[in-house]
């Protein structure tokens, strides 16, 4: 399944507010559809359907394919801890999200679209990789560029209230900012159960 590129308002009433998907928001609270009344009145959704919201709401917010999502839930598992908090951090701790985090981009599309075309540099090297990992001292910054700086400084004026997660540190008038400490899932800004996310694709 490719990335999604459909309308954002439409999963946001599915699946409720999304925060690196989109700034945009709605007023509606009918489910997407022409039968949405029909279905919210229904029994209550089954224990699959409750399992693979939450799988979508993480897919969707960290813009990724299923594919994608399944490679890091194999990761996870793989690692020692709990599997779902270490989905979480690692999600968190992805170049494009950190960019996102520190207010370098509005949403996490746009973030990888900074990173994509070579504005961000990690620890004085240009990265191009939305999905690389960053780890604990990382410093991540805009090239040292009129252009790239203008184009940050345009989504910093969008994002000022968003505060910086306490995992990262953040220094506006210099463009750069600091990974503190690995990403715990209290630090993330979405509300999703991540138990319920590592069942579903254990019966995959």
């Amino acid at each position: 399944m490719s990335r999604y590129r459909g309308p954002k308002i439409r999963i946001i009433r599915r699946l409720g507010e999304l925060p690196g998907l989109t700034t945009k928001t709605t007023t509606r609270s009918t489910l997407p559809g022409q039968h949405s009344q029909a279905r919210s009145t229904l029994n209550k959704a089954s224990s699959y359907s409750i399992r693979l919201q939450e799988k979508q709401k993480l897919r969707y917010n960290y813009g990724l394919t299923e594919k994608q999502l399944l490679a890091y839930v194999k990761e996870a598992k793989r690692l020692r801890g709990s599997t779902g908090a270490i989905l979480i951090q690692l999600l968190e701790m992805r170049l494009d999200n950190i960019v996102f985090r520190l207010g370098l981009g509005n949403t996490i599309p746009a973030s990888r679209q900074i990173v994509n075309h070579g504005h961000i540099f990690v620890n004085g090297k240009k990265v191009t990789f939305p999905s690389f990992q960053c780890h604990t001292g990382d410093i991540v910054e805009v090239k040292d560029q009129k252009a790239s700086k203008e184009l940050v400084t345009q989504f910093l004026k969008k994002t000022e209230v968003n505060p910086v997660p306490p995992y990262l540190e953040f220094e506006q008038t210099k463009l750069r900012g600091q990974v503190k400490r690995i990403a715990e899932t209290i630090d993330a800004n979405i509300k999703v159960n991540e138990l319920l996310i590592v069942e579903y694709y254990s019966r995959k």
